[in-house]
């Protein structure tokens, strides 16, 4: 320990050397932060988080048929019964599949309709497999999508992956909110396009229903008396012949219940070839009713066939009427497109609208939209997993602030010193160097990005203590040193840095050796790494910055000035 000794002293006895290791630390630190708006290392909430099972919902073109939805559902397993990972799989056609951690609030339960399927898709064990369940959505995704959302115009495929954290219903959800309905569904459009324009964004989609024709058929109540039937009759006909229904019950020795007898016609006799009324009146013409005098009746005769615009649904949100665009992230953190859609987005709307920021400290990324010419406001809000990243990020940045605060009053107190508490704090505040340059390297050996998460920030949080701990023991011993032995500043300084090596470092083995079972982990794998680089950077910090700090501090004085006022006294005396 005397080489550390000297070399530390040589550096505190050196003003240049000092200079020169407080410019390296505060250029290290800051070209550390700059990795983030250069993008070598990228924050998200959660990575991706490898499972056994995945999900494929399918959205048809509202008032598709079940038979257009089924043709897509069959390419889409075609597609993935080619994968030799995949053990089976199973479709749930006009309906969604049971309920599941992400369905919860996906509305999976809700769906009930021709025009959806879900398909579950159960693989291999993932410790048997090479390739992550989220690297093979990202790679079938595009392949699945080009190859099947082409068989029927507007169809949506998304693959849903378990999530590693709180469920959310998409990573990036824009809510539209607006009373002019026309109007919210335009802007709601405008939205999808800058979403598909923007770099990173997959399953793109809005959760509202297209607009599309249909027929009413439209009892005709005075022909329908004069013919001698009656409006139940007709009624009943028609759901009978289209949608089927229970006409009568039989009995079976080795059924507990009665087993409902269901009657409809068959596929070929309820098809219509064409969506016209010419087309729908001739087949309602070939049903027919037998009425109270004996005599057939067409059913064309006493139907009114009306072409009629479809009700979409309607959808609120805190009594708001809103149009909800939902996107999920290729790979990459929400953060980084959501800021590229939102300049788009500005730039697009501030043509036509006047716009109005949202206050920063609440929706930060949210603005009023408010028309040049009629005065009618729309509001953009963000949502998804996107506001549940923003919103952990800020509650761990105020639980690191409040911290920092506890520990500064605390050393304060025992201290009575504001410099040697700040002097402690700075150097464990400076561990975020290695904390950020430890994921850009843990990026090199990962297949996919390895991003900065919230548990990477809990290890920071926890790093603080840690770093501290190997300042407190500095200071103390130095201080030690010069009231106790009368050793002058420097000397002590270099003393209790070269004797204080050795426990710092094996403390910083430790956390390394106990840290590195959580590396390997796709959730946890952020805090292992953010322990073993900041506490490899702690170590660093400790033993030549704190040093130089403590050496500049005034308030590390401890020589004894009584003992000296007593002596020069006895002399005088003499």
């Amino acid at each position: 320990m005397k080489k550390l000794e000297h070399f530390i002293y040589d550096i505190l006895s050196d003003k240049a050397k000092k200079k020169r290791v407080i410019l390296l630390t505060a250029v290290a630190f800051a070209l550390s932060l700059l990795m983030f708006p250069s993008k070598l290392v990228l924050a998200k909430m959660l990575p991706g988080k490898s499972d056994n099972t995945f999900s494929i919902y399918i959205d048809t073109p509202t008032g598709s048929s079940i038979d257009q939805t089924k043709a897509v559902s069959e390419c889409v397993i075609d597609s993935l019964q080619k994968e030799k990972e995949v053990m089976n799989i199973e479709l749930f056609l006009g309906q969604g599949i049971p309920l599941d951690y992400a369905g919860l609030v996906k509305g999976a339960s809700m769906k009930n309709s021709e025009n959806v399927a879900e398909i579950s898709v159960n693989l291999t064990d993932k410790h048997h497999r090479d390739e992550p369940s989220f690297l093979m959505v990202q790679r079938l995704r595009p392949k699945i999508q080009q190859a099947c959302e082409s068989l029927t115009k507007g169809t949506s495929i998304k693959f849903i992956e378990q999530p590693s954290g709180p469920p959310t219903m998409a990573s990036i959800v824009v809510e539209v909110h607006g009373d002019n309905a026309q109007t919210t569904r335009r802007i709601a459009g405008e939205v999808f396009d800058i979403l598909r324009q923007t770099e990173g964004l997959v399953d793109i989609d809005i959760m509202a229903d297209e607009e599309y024709d249909k027929y009413e058929l439209i009892p005709d109540k005075e022909k329908i008396a004069r013919s001698g039937l009656s409006v139940e009759q007709v009624n009943n006909i028609l759901y009978l012949a289209f949608e089927g229904m229970v006409i009568a019950h039989k009995n079976a020795n080795n059924a507990p219940d009665q087993i409902p007898i269901f009657l409809v016609l068959d596929k070929e006799s309820k098809q219509i070839a064409k969506p016209s009324i010419e087309t729908l009146q001739s087949k309602l013409s070939s049903l027919n009713l037998m009425n109270t005098a004996g005599m057939m009746v067409s059913l064309g005769e006493v139907v009114t066939i009306k072409k009629v615009k479809s009700n979409p649904m309607i959808m609120h949100k805190n009594l708001s009427r809103m149009v909800n665009v939902i996107a999920e992230t290729d790979m990459v953190s929400q953060v980084y497109p959501l800021l590229d859609a939102r300049a788009l987005m500005l730039e697009k709307f501030e043509k036509e609208y006047s716009i109005t920021k949202a206050d920063f400290s609440t929706y930060m990324f949210d603005f009023t939209l408010e028309d040049k010419k009629t005065h009618e406001q729309f509001l953009i809000r963000w949502d998804g997993e996107m506001k549940v990243t923003l919103d952990t990020f800020r509650d761990l940045g105020a639980a690191f602030i409040s911290a920092l605060l506890l520990i500064f009053l605390l050393l304060v107190i025992y201290y009575k010193s504001f410099v040697i508490s700040g002097i402690v704090l700075l150097g464990s505040f400076l561990s975020l160097i290695g904390v950020i340059v430890g994921h850009w390297v843990a990026n090199w050996f990962t297949s996919e990005t390895f991003f900065l998460t919230a548990t990477s920030l809990i290890g920071f949080i926890a790093l603080i203590g840690i770093s501290s701990r190997n300042s407190l023991l500095l200071i103390d011993f130095a201080k030690s040193l010069m009231q106790s032995e009368g050793i002058q500043k420097r000397r002590a300084i270099a003393i209790a840095t070269a004797t204080r090596a050795k426990p710092i470092a094996l403390t910083a083995v430790a956390i390394i050796l106990g840290s590195a079972l959580l590396a390997g982990d796709p959730v946890f794998g952020g805090l292992g790494v953010a322990l073993i680089s900041g506490t490899v950077a702690a170590v660093f910090v400790s033993l030549l910055f704190v040093p130089v700090l403590m050496d500049n501090a005034k308030a590390m004085d401890f020589e004894k000035k009584e003992e000296i006022v007593e002596d020069h006294t006895i002399s005088i005396t003499r």
